[in-house]
């Protein structure tokens, strides 16, 4: 029998190997085609969760041996110094992926600034014509963290065909690019919410259980069928008894656990994925930036 520990999809683990992979796409093309990807993280102001992620994003982009920019700007930068920053990198041929981290101080048009990225730089995936072709099935930067949550489905299961999965999340960075990536794997999708009605049967009756709503343990475990699989998205911060606060995901993990045939724990599980798919699509880019194909390693 699958004990509980058995069950749980590494993220950490698989991450890892998504870096050794892109480690040893960007030797190849150095090697062979004096093509260095080039990746650029814009931070406006000093959040300090921010301020975290981009350390770790600049570490693991020079890790694998890419170029890394950092561009940090004052919290009290205009709306248009920071386009200005984008379109300088929109220009630059040595980066092909940029990034813009959100959140953006209050007096910064978010949408402006991500449409203003060249879409074939947006390694984020967010741009509405990466949106919009992932919508058709035409080839585009997908979000990270679908792309990551895709990839381990795959490993997991193999072929997804015919398997009913459920979204609970609609947003634009998860839930709904995580629906298109599931029909395009063809399976019967639903997409549901935090108002859904009777959403526990609906999860009771899915293969996969994609969580994305951005609320702690708000998917019971007694919603999952036994041997479903269960991807946790949600990263939540929420109170501990000695005051201080741990994360959690949008999945009660403990009562879950015993339900699911696999299932990615919070932390741990799906975070790790985003940066290694930031990479990974960095690669992408590249690769169709200098119209080459990505290397087989």
């Amino acid at each position: 029998m699958t004990t509980p520990q058995d069950n749980r999809i590494d993220g950490k683990e698989f991450a890892a190997r998504v870096r050794a992979t892109v480690q040893a796409q960007t030797a190849i093309l150095i090697r062979d085609h004096g093509l260095k990807p080039g990746l650029a993280v814009v931070l406006v102001g000093e959040d300090p969760a921010s301020q975290v992620y981009v350390r770790n994003k600049a570490r693991q982009t020079n890790e694998v041996g890419m170029r890394s920019d950092e561009i940090r700007l004052d919290a009290s930068a205009s709306q248009a110094e920071v386009l200005a920053v984008v379109d300088r990198l929109n220009a630059d041929d040595g980066i092909h992926g940029i990034l813009v981290q959100l959140p953006l101080p209050e007096q910064i048009d978010e949408t402006a600034v991500l449409d203003r990225i060249d879409p074939a730089k947006d390694v984020d995936g967010f741009h509405v014509i990466n949106t919009g072709r992932l919508q058709v099935g035409l080839p585009a930067l997908v979000p990270c963290t679908p792309r990551g949550c895709m990839m381990m489905l795959h490993d997991r299961l193999g072929d997804l065909s015919g398997l009913h999965a459920v979204v609970v999340g609609r947003s634009n960075i998860v839930g709904k690019p995580m629906a298109m990536l599931l029909l395009q794997a063809n399976c019967t999708v639903t997409i549901a919410h935090s108002r859904t009605r009777n959403l526990p049967d609906l999860c009771r009756g899915a293969d996969i259980i994609v969580a994305a709503v951005g609320r702690p343990h708000f998917v019971q475990g007694d919603w999952i069928s036994p041997g479903a699989t269960v991807i946790d998205v949600g990263i939540n911060r929420v109170p501990r008894e000695d005051g201080k606060t741990r994360l959690v995901g949008d999945v009660d993990f403990a009562a879950a656990v015993g339900h699911a045939g696999a299932i990615t724990p919070v932390p741990g599980g799906v975070g790790p994925m985003t940066i290694a798919c930031l990479l990974a699509n960095t690669i992408t880019a590249a690769c169709r930036a200098a119209g080459i194909e990505e290397p087989k390693v």
